[in-house]
């Protein structure tokens, strides 16, 4: 069932465009808003929300309608306006289908899903009310329990839309877990799989076979105790007492594309002078040739790429975090998370950075230690760890198995490396000794590793080296 509908459009829903949106539904509605104003919800007489209306999204960004939703939207810029319904209440499905059409229809666009979208005739009304606010008002999820808030999603990719990301926090604040329900053929992106690290937050995905299992562990899962968990170990056989694991998980075929994944740290002293995303700019410039696409807050990453806008925004909301996501051109899938706070140290930038790689495509490993020089000669890097992995060059990430990444390579910046005692940075147990970057007087450390995608004892190496280097 379709509970998120979006209007592709060249021109900007003006007001009056979103009236006749919200009226097509039937004049039996009321007009509520919340988030500021920035959403607009079609109510029953009640005030319960039916649909949820974002501000329109101007998107200056190629491919990013391509890689989220699989549609061909207008030429750039065109504005993204999304409509989610609640799940469960009668029409409020076909509403925000209608409201897409109509809206569609409008401002010369398309709406995504089409079959979703059917366009009804505007409904004539003498005025609109403002909806009541009911007291049992919750925030917009599907399920709202005491242990986690379950959230309904059906689209060809979960991205971290403005939405997604604020239900996050909402359910973050309220100390409960997120978990997104999805049918099958969803993928994630690299962006929402990377949220959901803190238990009992996940990806269910629907099975026929299975019923639910987690699109990230495979691990087969039952509405137990107000949440999706791992099955007791009463329903796992006698012949293994461990959590079952779906056969759709594990349905996996040898695929020759590849991953190159970079994450890495660097801080920075607090100036009025100083100016964000420098580094990541550099990495993706050694390592594609060109800079990246676009960035934003929230996907679809919608402006172009900025640093000194970035800087502006981070420098607005210090001393908060801000969190934005960057993508690529679409002949290079690239896609990096970046978070940047203020610390003692300073201000500080942590970024996980993919890319992905056909069968005939070589990834740039050649390019690396350039790369990491650069970063720790003029960008400050503290330390950046490199993987390579068997996985999808579009970078979604499938409800199915796919293998760990292995290190590559592992870089300590100058700083660290100058505070080790003893020497110890230079001499460790590793058979290869660490390349020097930058500076003979106070150089990084870059620490080689084989990087065969199908040997994973270059975890070991790893792990002997973060030994040594902890003093353990």
């Amino acid at each position: 069932m379709t509970k998120d509908v979006i209007a592709l459009t060249q021109r900007m829903p003006d007001p009056w465009t979103l009236l006749a949106g919200l009226l097509s539904g039937g004049p039996d509605n009321l007009v509520d808003t919340t988030g500021e104003g920035a959403v607009i919800r079609l109510c029953d007489a009640e005030g319960r929300p039916l649909v949820a209306v974002e501000s329109p999204l101007l998107v200056q960004v190629e491919g990013e309608a391509e890689r989220l939703l699989g549609a061909t939207p207008p030429p750039l810029p065109y504005w993204w306006t999304e409509a989610r319904a609640t799940t469960g209440v009668e029409h409020a499905e076909q509403l925000a289908g209608t409201f897409a059409a109509r809206l569609a229809t409008l401002a010369d666009g398309s709406a995504w899903p089409p079959e979703a979208a059917r366009s009804l005739a505007v409904v004539q009304t003498d005025g609109v009310t403002v909806a009541p606010t009911p007291a049992t008002a919750q925030p917009t999820v599907d399920v709202l329990t005491d242990k986690v808030a379950v959230v309904i999603q059906d689209r060809p990719v979960i991205a971290m839309t403005a939405w997604l990301s604020d239900a996050f926090r909402t359910a973050a604040t309220a100390g409960l877990g997120l978990q997104i329900v999805t049918p099958p053929g969803t993928t994630l992106s690299p962006a929402v799989r990377d949220s959901l690290g803190n238990w009992p937050s996940r990806w269910v995905m629907r099975d026929d076979h299975d019923g639910y299992y987690d699109g990230l562990t495979g691990a087969v899962l039952r509405w137990q105790d107000g949440m999706f968990a791992p099955v007791a170990a009463a329903e796992a056989t006698a012949d293994d007492p461990r959590t079952p694991v779906a056969a759709s998980y594990q349905d996996v075929s040898a695929t020759d594309e590849r991953q190159l994944a970079v994450t890495f740290r660097t801080v920075h002293p607090a100036s009025d002078h100083l100016e964000l995303g420098g580094a990541l700019e550099s990495l993706w410039r050694e390592l594609t040739g060109q800079p990246p696409a676009g960035w934003g807050t929230a996907e679809p990453a919608n402006l172009p790429w900025s640093p000194r806008h970035l800087t502006d925004l981070a420098r607005e909301r210090a001393p908060e975090p801000t969190w934005i996501v960057v993508v690529g051109s679409p002949d290079r899938p690239g896609l990096a998370t970046v978070r940047v706070s203020r610390t003692k140290a300073g201000v500080e930038e942590h970024v996980t950075l993919m890319f992905g790689y056909g069968p005939d495509e070589e990834p740039p490993v050649d390019t690396l230690p350039a790369a990491a020089e650069l970063l720790a000669t003029r960008h400050g890097l503290q330390s950046m760890l490199v993987q390579i992995r068997k996985a999808r060059r579009d970078l979604a990430v499938p409800p199915r198995f796919e293998g760990p990444g292995v290190p590559l390579a592992f870089v300590l910046g100058p700083e660290e490396v100058r505070q080790m005692p003893d020497d110890r940075a230079h001499h460790t147990p590793l058979t290869q000794a660490p390349v020097p970057l930058g500076p003979k007087t106070r150089p990084a450390l870059y620490y080689p590793f084989p990087g065969d995608p199908s040997d994973l004892s270059g975890w070991q190496d790893f792990e002997r080296l973060m030994r040594h280097l902890k003093g353990a």
